[in-house]
C-alpha cells in the first residue's frame, strides 16, 4: 500500500515503478486502476494498494502512532534545575556537585591561588602551572595521562587567572571514576620534571617573541601593571627577565605554599553527589590545611604604560575601576549588560551576518570610521575590583582621533538620557541569552560552581543573577558608568605609541566632565 503524502510527488512513483505512463494523458496503476483515482485517494488521505508477486507491503501514515508504540511523558517546559550540593571534609576541601541527565559529566578542581599570591621570587609561576598542568606526576608519566585521557573520549583543560586556577576533565559518567582519579593526582601530585619545564619556559618565551599576532593579553596585563599597585599589579604573563629563573624546585615550593585542603573545590556537573563522594574521599581526606594566610592586599590608582614598537596597527586602550568586583553581585551584573550594551568587535563581524551590529560601539563607531579596524568595550573583574573601558586597534594616523571618539561614548554611557530602553531592554535579553547558554555547557557549568564556591562560599542559583538583571534601570546603568568614570584613568598602548595623545591630556577630559 501507498499512501501519498502532501509531499509525495507522482514523478517519484515513476522513478519507483509503481506508476506507469498510458499514452501522453492517462495514468493507471499497477493494479489496472485510473489516475483518477489516485487523485481521489490522494486528496482523501487513503491508502493505494500496491502488489509485486503477491507481497503487499504497508505503510503507515505519517500522522497517526505507530500501532503498539509507548511514546515517553513529555517533558513539561520548565523542568526544575537540580539543586548544587555541597560538602566540606574535615581538612576543609569542599566537594561540590549538580546532577543532570545525559550520558557525559564533567569533574573539575578549583584552587585559591594565582598571580597575586606570588612573591619577588616566584613571579611567573601562575602562568607556569597553567602550562605544566596533567605533565608528570608521582605515578604516572605524561604520555600515561595522555593515553588514559584519550582511551576514555575524555578533554581536560586549565586555566590561570590572577585568583584562581582552574583543571577540569571531560568524559562520559561510566569513565568518572578514572577520571576523578587522574585529575586528583595531577593536581596533587605534579613533580615538576626539568625538563618539562625547560620545555614550557621557551614555548613562553618563543610566544613573547611573537606577541605581534595576539597583543591583546599583553595590553590587559599592562593595564594591571599600570593601574594597580600590590598583587593585582604583579603580572599574569610570565615576564622573560622572571622566566630566566624559574625552574622546577621554584614552581614546587609555590605549589606547596598555595595548594592546601582548604583553598580547594572539586566541582562537579551531571554527577550525583554521593556517588562523586564515595570517590573522591578516599582520595582527598589526607590533603593537608594550609596556613591561615591573608589576601594579598590591592590598591587602584590609575597609570600609563606604553610600548613602542613598529606595527601599521596601533592599540589603545582606556579603562578605569569597577568599584566591588564580583562579591558585588548587582554591580557586576549591571557592568555585563553594559558592556553587552556598548558591544563592539571588529570591522568584519565574525560569526554570521550581523552579530552584533546593533551594539552602540557598531552604530555610533565602526559603521562611521572605515579608519578603525577594532573597537570593544571589555572587562577585567576580579573578586572586590576590576576594570571596565574601551580597546581601540586603527592606524597610526588615526589613533588620536580614536581615543576621542572613546572618551566620548564613555562619557555618552555615564550623561542621563544617552541610552535608551530600547538599547536595554535588547542589552539585557542579549546577557540573558548568553548565561544561559552558556550554562548548557558541562565545562563552564562546572566553573560557575567551583568559582563561585571560592568567591563567595556557596554557589547562587542562575535565577538569583536573573532577577537582578531584571531589575536593572538605566538610572543603575548611569550610576555605575559615573563612579567608575570618577576614578583615575588607566591606559596602556601598543604600536606607534608617539602619535596617542599624553596620559594627562586624555585624564583632563575625564576630570573636568565630573
Amino acid at each position: 500500500m501507498f499512501r501519498f503524502s502532501k509531499r509525495f510527488r507522482l514523478d517519484k512513483l515513476f522513478k519507483n515503478g509503481a506508476i506507469r505512463k498510458s499514452g501522453l494523458t492517462a495514468l493507471t496503476l499497477h493494479d489496472g486502476t485510473s489516475g483518477h483515482g489516485v487523485a481521489s485517494r490522494y486528496l482523501s488521505h487513503e491508502p493505494l494498494s500496491y502488489s509485486e508477486d503477491s507481497y503487499t507491503k504497508c505503510i503507515p501514515p505519517l500522522f497517526h502512532p505507530l500501532p503498539g508504540l509507548n511514546l515517553p511523558i513529555c517533558l513539561p517546559d520548565s523542568a526544575e534545575q537540580n539543586a548544587t550540593k555541597v560538602t566540606t571534609l574535615p581538612n576543609g576541601l569542599r566537594v561540590a556537585s549538580e546532577d543532570a541527565l545525559g550520558p557525559a559529566a564533567c569533574v573539575g578542581i578549583y584552587v585559591d591561588s594565582g598571580s597575586i599570591y606570588e612573591t619577588e621570587e616566584s613571579i611567573g609561576v601562575t602562568h607556569l602551572l597553567e602550562r605544566l598542568a596533567f605533565k608528570s606526576t608521582k605515578h604516572r608519566s605524561h604520555l600515561q595521562i595522555v593515553h588514559e585521557v584519550e582511551s576514555t573520549g575524555g578533554n581536560v583543560g586549565a586555566s590561570a587567572s590572577r585568583e584562581q586556577m582552574g583543571y577540569s576533565y571531560d568524559t562520559l559518567k561510566a569513565y568518572l571514576p578514572a577520571a576523578v582519579e587522574l585529575l586528583i593526582d595531577c593536581v596533587r601530585n605534579p613533580v615538576f620534571l626539568e625538563s618539562e619545564v625547560q620545555e614550557q619556559v621557551n614555548r613562553i618565551k618563543w610566544e613573547i617573541g611573537d606577541i605581534t599576532k595576539d597583543p591583546q593579553q599583553f595590553l590587559l596585563d599592562s593595564l594591571h601593571l599600570a593601574g594597580f599597585s600590590g598583587a593585582l599589579g604583579k603580572p599574569l604573563m610570565a615576564p622573560e627577565s622572571a622566566l630566566e629563573r624559574i625552574n622546577g624546585s621554584k614552581i614546587g615550593k609555590f605549589y606547596q605554599e598555595n595548594y592546601t585542603a582548604d583553598r580547594m573545590v572539586l566541582a562537579a556537573f551531571g554527577v550525583d553527589h554521593e556517588h562523586l563522594l564515595a570517590i573522591a574521599e578516599p582520595l582527598l581526606y589526607d590533603l593537608e590545611r594550609g596556613i591561615a594566610m591573608e589576601v594579598p592586599k590591592s590598591t587602584y590608582t590609575g597609570g600609563d604604560l606604553r610600548h613602542k614598537i613598529y606595527s601599521e596597527k596601533t592599540h589603545v586602550a582606556l579603562a578605569f575601576e569597577v568599584p566591588g568586583g564580583w562579591r558585588h553581585e548587582k554591580d557586576a551584573t549591571a557592568l555585563t549588560v553594559l558592556q553587552t550594551l556598548m558591544g563592539g568587535g571588529g570591522s568584519f563581524s565574525a560569526g554570521g551576518p550581523g552579530k552584533g551590529m546593533h551594539s552602540r560601539l557598531y552604530l555610533r563607531v565602526l559603521n562611521k570610521y572605515q579608519e578603525v579596524q577594532s573597537f570593544l568595550a571589555f572587562s577585567s573583574i576580579c573578586n572586590d575590583t576590576g576594570l571596565f573601558g574601551i580597546h581601540s586597534i586603527t592606524g597610526s594616523d588615526f589613533v588620536s582621533k580614536a581615543v576621542d571618539v572613546a572618551v566620548n561614548e564613555l562619557h555618552a554611557i555615564a550623561t542621563p538620557g544617552q541610552v535608551t530602553e530600547l538599547e536595554l531592554h535588547r542589552a539585557k535579553n542579549a546577557t540573558r541569552l548568553a548565561i544561559l547558554l552558556n550554562l548548557e555547557s558541562r565545562a563552564i557549568a562546572v566553573e560557575d560552581i567551583g568559582r563561585q564556591i571560592l568567591t563567595y562560599g556557596c554557589r547562587k542559583p542562575v535565577d538569583y543573577f536573573l532577577r537582578c538583571l531584571d531589575e536593572l534601570t538605566l538610572d543603575d546603568l548611569t550610576i555605575l558608568a559615573q563612579k567608575m568614570l570618577s576614578s583615575p584613568l588607566t591606559m596602556a598602548s601598543w604600536g606607534d605609541v608617539d602619535r596617542v595623545p599624553s596620559y594627562a591630556s586624555v585624564a583632563q577630559r575625564f576630570q573636568a566632565s565630573i
